[in-house]
């Protein structure tokens, strides 16, 4: 029955899911080992489980593979029909049946709908409708010494009523079940459907195997190694009193990481993946993490040569390869492994080196060498390397590939370590003085330097600027001279134009005027030519006669007084 039930990595295994078994020395080995195919771990799932063997290390009694009376697996025709067949396995067997004889009506009642089964308390015995419908109140022999108990659905993951107990989960779901001899076993990717007749099937918890309720955290890398769950179940001790007990612990480890699994000195590897124990035999060591890690971490005092106490912080960084090696060892963290030898190491180098060596040297890291000067540089070059090849050796053993070791700071400590950095503190200062007026006589050369490229510079930028004005001058000047040459022009084709227009206009005037023969016209016309002039200069002007005697007079008066005037010039 119960191979139905659970899946292939539950069959004989405290552990779900696939495991190594121990092939180390000085561990101790079963002669019955069997390293059968898991086909859990690679996803199929066979339709009849079979019982899979692992390591001896993890087989215990399986108490869902037991054969047990009224207990019937749910399989591909649902909870209905295994419900049918323990009613009909406890009606064989000439007790009372689960299934009611009730018959369904449409128009009053109790209503039961469609995916869902009634429940009715008969006596203290359960009976179940699966029929949909409504159940009436009568007659009332039909409901004498019975209950109605209300409904449940057919796809709850977990129903108890009255001694009947079914359980179905879905993939990621596991059930833990206690049995009426307190026993426990866990369901996967299936379900059942069991009576007691004698105590009870107890659903201790529903988990949810991707998402469990602790994580687990690496105490000095902080790194997430996996996440646990404890289910518990109270249990009833002498004193009347209520107790509760770790009856399951289901891990989820993510990829890159292990477990370590521990019964007595037996020691077993877990690979990533959802797993569960029910074994109380069996305790979890550990969760480890096969990827690479770093870390910074002080150590403790080291002495120099010179007895000077220097203390270092450290870098450090690795890869577990074999987790089965360190918890061998006795080891919770590859650093716990590691942190000791590396102390040592270091006491090596740094007992070997003077306090002013120190102080030049900040970092011992491979980048950081001897010049070769020193004399001792050569043995102490040698020693990094022997003691590096020495740490390197030492995590093997391990199970751990150290991957980079270097000291990133150092601190000096001690009276004679304040002393030495007094002195060193005033040299320092002297350099840093020196430094200063370096600096400073720098800094004024460069601001001379800078003065001289300004004053260029403003220089060439006063020469630009006066070619520039220059050649404003000139084009101004040469163009003012343009502008006046065409002004000149411009006047001089005007006047000429008004010339030409004024003669033309004189001589249509004339031509007009030698055409009029009438002496009356003539008279007049020169009578408005009088009246226009006395116009032009007033009524008081006097014009004096261009041609005539008067004309003459005025003539020769005009030239005698011009002699005298000029004889009295040279006189």
């Amino acid at each position: 029955m119960s191979s139905r039930i659970n899946d292939e990595e539950d069959a004989d295994t405290v552990v779900g899911g696939s495991s190594y078994p121990v092939k180390h020395k000085g561990l101790k080995k079963s002669d019955r080992i069997d390293e059968s195919y898991d086909s859990y771990s690679t996803g199929t799932h066979p339709r009849k489980l079979e019982r899979v063997s692992l390591h001896d290390f993890s087989k215990t009694a399986d108490y869902a593979l037991e054969e047990r009376p009224f207990v019937v697996p749910i399989a591909k025709d649902g909870i209905i029909a295994a419900l049918e067949r323990i009613d009909r396995q406890l009606r064989d067997s000439g007790r009372t049946g689960l299934l009611s004889n009730k018959v369904p009506v449409s128009w009053t009642g109790r209503e039961v709908s469609p995916g869902f089964l009634g429940l009715i308390n008969h006596g203290g015995l359960p009976k179940i409708l699966t029929k949909p419908g409504r159940y009436p109140g009568f007659p009332l022999r039909n409901w004498w010494a019975r209950q109605w108990c209300g409904t449940k659905g057919l796809s709850d993951t977990a129903i108890q009523f009255q001694g009947l107990t079914v359980v179905q989960v879905s993939q990621n779901q596991a059930a833990v079940i206690s049995d009426p001899q307190n026993r426990i076993f866990v369901v996967k990717n299936s379900g059942f459907v069991a009576y007691a007749i004698d105590g009870t099937y107890d659903v201790l918890a529903i988990v949810d195997q991707t998402h469990l309720s602790t994580s687990i955290k690496d105490a000095v890398t902080g790194a997430i190694l996996g996440s646990i769950a404890e289910i518990k179940m109270r249990s009833h001790i002498a004193s009347g009193k209520e107790q509760e007990y770790v009856v399951a612990l289901f891990l989820n480890i993510p990829a890159n990481n292990c477990a370590i699994l521990q019964r007595g000195d037996d020691l077993e590897l877990l690979p990533a993946g959802q797993h569960y124990i029910t074994n109380p035999n069996v305790t979890l060591r550990g969760l480890f993490t096969l990827g690479e890690n770093q870390l910074e971490m002080p150590t403790k005092d080291i002495y120099t040569r010179d007895q000077v106490p220097v203390g270092l912080r450290i870098y450090l960084k690795w890869q577990l390869m074999e987790p089965l090696k360190l918890t061998t060892h006795g080891y919770n963290t590859p650093y716990d492994a590691l942190r000791d030898k590396t102390q040592s190491i270091l006491t090596q180098i740094v007992a070997h080196l003077d306090y002013s060596t120190m102080v030049k040297q900040r970092s011992l890291g491979p980048d950081n060498l001897e010049d070769g000067t020193d004399p001792s540089s050569a043995f102490l070059d040698a020693l990094r390397t022997r003691a590096m090849d020495e740490m390197h050796e030492a995590a093997l053993e391990y199970g751990i590939i150290l991957k980079d070791l270097a000291v990133i700071d150092r601190q000096f400590k001690g009276e004679i370590a304040s002393t030495m950095d007094k002195l060193t503190t005033r040299a320092l200062q002297a350099q840093v003085e020196a430094a200063n007026v370096d600096r400073e006589n720098s800094n004024k050369v460069k601001q001379e330097e800078g003065a001289l490229a300004v004053a260029r510079i403003k220089a060439q930028s006063r020469n630009a600027q006066a070619d520039s004005e220059a050649y404003s001058v000139i084009a101004a000047a040469k163009a003012q001279a343009e502008r006046t040459k065409i002004e000149a022009l411009a006047e001089a084709e005007a006047i000429r134009l008004t010339a030409e227009a004024d003669a033309q206009a004189v001589s249509i005037r004339a031509a007009a005027d030698a055409k009029v023969t009438d002496q009356f016209a003539r008279g007049m016309e020169m009578r408005r030519v009088e009246v226009t002039r006395v116009q032009a200069f007033g009524n008081k002007t006097v014009f004096v006669p261009t041609d005539g005697t008067g004309v003459q007079m005025g003539n020769a008066m005009a030239v005698g007084m011009a002699a005298g005037m000029a004889n009295g010039h040279e006189a």
